[in-house]
């Protein structure tokens, strides 16, 4: 059935149906619709959970680290400078192997202050052993966080679904659902191996030593980087049971057969590249940026003459974070393929039509660097 909603209530019902035990919320624009839906829908009894009215972000998570580790379903939801806040915590709830799931609405970050959509803020966490998937539109929004829970249960790897702010959090679109049997069915309650529990006491968190500490996070890096398999598994099955599917959960393909140019995106500017695409380009769509799909690009790059990247962040600095992936995937395996970067839509900054043909052109030109689209 088709519901035309917001793309935040798009993700509350989704959660709802995926039954977390607690849900800590602390308001930050554009995300906080979110948090008033769940609160909502638990006030009208749709849904049997805590809410948890923290103090700040830093608390929210705090207090997701606290349940998952005692065995109870959590999440949370935030943007900008809130995840710019639980920084600290992030590493604590990937370091202790905790599936929190966690909604980011992106906002640019100050200052100057700018409450407008890029993802700077969730590009600055991508080294923070989180897997992060991005979407397209609100009904991708709400299929991926449903399946996030269950890829964060399986891995034991927690996950950011990141959603760009107001282009998909506040605009109204078809989204259909899925009923809560089938979703029930699909992400069974949550049981992990090992948690806080006075009855099978065990350490969680506690000292590593440095000759210990390295062993730990080479282990975590593994199993992120392992995840790719378990998001692809968890995306057929998923794709089953709704009948929508995005490539393979990491990467999905666009009009790209026996096109010799393709525009590589992220998030929601996919949907102004459909919509300016030439004939003779097709789109690369990047979903995981953690796990990255090094392999997946690779195999989609290398019959390519010239790709470019198109992305809302800047490594200040440097380049595009994306960008600096897809040249390390690409010129590592010794590909000849060129790529360009091209920096747009800072601070929610429009990407005019003019604005996708300069970048389309340059594509064709074969250029190579970094452009910023002003």
């Amino acid at each position: 059935m088709k519901n035309i909603v917001e793309g935040s209530m798009a993700v509350a019902e989704a959660v709802k149906l995926c039954e977390p035990g607690v849900i800590a919320v602390y308001p930050i624009t554009p995300q906080t619709h979110i948090a008033e839906d769940l609160a909502q829908i638990v006030a009208n009894g749709e849904l049997d959970s805590e809410v948890i009215n923290v103090e700040s972000e830093h608390s929210a998570m705090a207090a997701c680290i606290g349940a998952v580790a005692t065995g109870v379903r959590a999440y949370t939801t935030t943007s900008s400078q809130g995840l710019a806040f639980m920084h600290e915590l992030l590493f604590v709830a990937s370091g202790m192997r905790l599936p929190v799931v966690m909604t980011v609405v992106n906002r640019s970050l100050s200052a100057p202050l700018n409450i407008w959509n890029d993802q700077q803020d969730s590009m600055s966490e991508r080294d923070c052993g989180w897997i992060q998937l991005y979407v397209e539109n609100a009904q991708e929004a709400f299929d991926t966080q449903i399946q996030a829970f269950k890829i964060a249960e399986q891995t034991s790897v927690p996950v950011m679904l990141c959603m760009d702010g107001f282009v998909i959090s506040h605009t109204f679109e078809n989204v259909s659902y899925l009923d809560k049997k089938t979703v029930k069915k699909f992400l069974p309650d949550f049981k992990p191996e090992i948690s806080l529990n006075p009855s099978k006491p065990v350490s969680m968190g506690t000292l590593a030593t440095p000759e210990y500490f390295m062993q730990f996070r080479k282990e975590q890096n593994e199993a992120v980087y392992a995840a790719k398999d378990v998001i692809k598994s968890v995306h057929r099955e998923y794709a089953a049971i709704s009948k929508r599917s995005y490539g393979n959960g990491l990467i999905e393909k666009v009009a790209l057969d026996g096109k010799k140019f393709a525009l590589i995106t992220i998030g929601s500017v996919t949907g102004t590249a459909r919509e300016y695409l030439p004939k003779d380009f097709g789109i690369i769509k990047v979903k995981a940026m953690r796990p990255f799909p090094t392999d997946e690009v690779i195999g989609v790059c290398k019959e390519l003459s010239s790709v470019g990247v198109i992305e809302k962040d800047i490594s200040v600095g440097l380049e595009g974070a994306l960008y600096t992936e897809i040249k390390a995937a690409l010129y590592g395996s010794g590909c000849s393929t060129k790529v360009s970067g091209h920096i747009a839509g800072l601070g929610g900054r429009d990407i005019t039509p003019k604005d996708m043909q300069s970048v389309f052109e340059k594509i064709r030109q074969g250029k190579t660097g970094t452009e910023w689209v002003c």
